[in-house]
């Protein structure tokens, strides 16, 4: 079902509030091939809200998830720290919910099996759910079954009717992908089973916010929590949180742990209540704090463009690494095109050869940082700075010098 326009996703009530206009901007993970360059690009508005009454922060459904999530251009595996980051959580998950052969895990948003196949190295029944068929089929081909669908109450009904319900049902980074939020944690109440465990990944929004961390927000991403929002979402659809994690991916996010309101297969955690207080201390239960965030959100783009502007009259050149989305949201809202930034490189192969979107600046493999010798690589996937930086090591070989430009542009060592 679609949200009618103006209204929050979650509670129904108009959207009146500005947390931060981006502009219009092309979609985040929509590159291009050389011959679409002299095509009109379409652009979007990419303006959040923030819900008075649950305090909900939310773009509004402008482009169907159909045309961003069927053909989907990200692969997880090719980060290993985010590799690494599944390899830990499966040790964890399995010791901690007493997973076996007699198990089912369940992920939502599976996409290329990086994680679900850790679980199955164990022995342990698995199933990924994930709408975009070609990274569903790099999953298919690793042995993950994947069943290629849209999440929500129906596709779950279907899970549970053909005995898959989960005891362990896993959403990495997907609920802030999801329009229909009450239809998507509906289906994932249905698709647990009694004595169950739901664990979510998610950007916290409380770290977004302090550290203005904008460049997060894309069209796909539809949604944005604190701990007290998400508690509202899963209360009201009959989901208990029991436990909560601070992780430092993505810039920092939550993991958290969900079971049925009258389940009591798992003990709270005094994580939940401190979290929530802390989340209060930072003005979280006020509109006014979310009110200030544009603000915050202009004035780093002026310090980036200064930045950028100081290296490139000192005449030194500049490349970008990682195509990542994140870098396209922060690309365009800054304006910043091939005229400060001579090329962007990623190992990706299913980028390289192809054009950012808006900026249209080349994508290209690693190996030309070390034929062209940039002075500056800007990394823009900020968030993956320690691993970048140690595969680009030889980069301070002839002197040259990275930066990062979050939440301030500064070199790092």
């Amino acid at each position: 079902m679609t949200v009618p326009r103006g209204q929050c996703r979650f509670c129904g009530k108009a959207l009146r509030h500005t947390f931060v206009d981006l502009g219009s901007q092309p979609l985040a993970n929509r590159y291009l091939e050389p011959a679409q360059l002299a095509e009109m690009e379409p652009f979007y508005p990419l303006h959040l809200y923030v819900c008075e009454a649950c305090l909900l922060v939310q773009i509004e459904e402008i482009v169907s998830p159909v045309e961003i999530f069927t053909d989907y251009p990200y692969f997880s595996s090719y980060s290993e720290s985010w590799l690494a980051h599944a390899r830990a959580f499966t040790g964890e998950a399995v010791e901690r919910f007493r997973l076996g052969p007699d198990s089912r895990v369940v992920e939502v948003a599976s996409n290329d099996g990086y994680l679900l196949q850790y679980f199955r190295d164990r022995g342990i029944p698995v199933l990924g759910v994930d709408p975009a068929a070609n990274v569903a089929q790099v999953a298919v081909a690793r042995g993950i079954p994947t069943l290629v669908r849209f999440f929500g109450a129906q596709t779950a009904r279907e899970l549970a009717a053909g005995g898959q319900a989960a005891d362990l049902l896993i959403g990495n980074n997907v609920l802030a992908h999801v329009p229909d939020l009450n239809d998507f944690v509906e289906g994932l109440k249905l698709a647990l089973r009694p004595r169950g465990a739901i664990v979510m990944e998610f950007p916290h929004l409380m770290r977004l916010m302090a550290e203005t961390q904008f460049d997060t927000i894309y069209h796909e991403h539809f949604s944005y929590f604190s701990l007290r929002t998400v508690s509202e979402v899963f209360r009201a659809h009959g989901l208990r949180i029991f436990d909560v994690e601070e992780l430092p991916t993505h810039g920092g996010s939550l993991r958290i742990f969900a079971q049925h309101e009258a389940s009591e297969a798992h003990p709270p955690s005094e994580r939940v209540p401190d979290l929530l207080q802390r989340e209060r201390r930072a003005g979280l239960d006020a509109l006014g704090t979310y009110l200030a965030f544009g603000e915050r959100v202009r004035r780093v783009k002026r310090h980036l463009l200064t930045f950028l502007i100081g290296v490139k009259e000192a005449g030194q050149s500049v490349v970008g690494y990682a195509a990542a989305a994140k870098g396209n949201t922060l690309l365009n809202f800054c304006g910043i095109r091939d005229d400060f930034i001579d090329y962007v490189a990623d190992r990706s192969p299913h980028k390289q050869g192809r054009y950012l979107p808006g900026s249209h600046i080349p994508i290209v493999a690693p190996e030309r940082i070390r034929e062209t010798k940039p002075d500056v690589v800007l990394i823009l996937a900020w968030n993956l700075r320690d691993e970048v930086m140690e595969q680009l090591q030889y980069v301070r070989e002839w002197g040259g010098r990275f930066a990062v430009p979050m939440p301030e542009p500064e070199v790092v060592a």
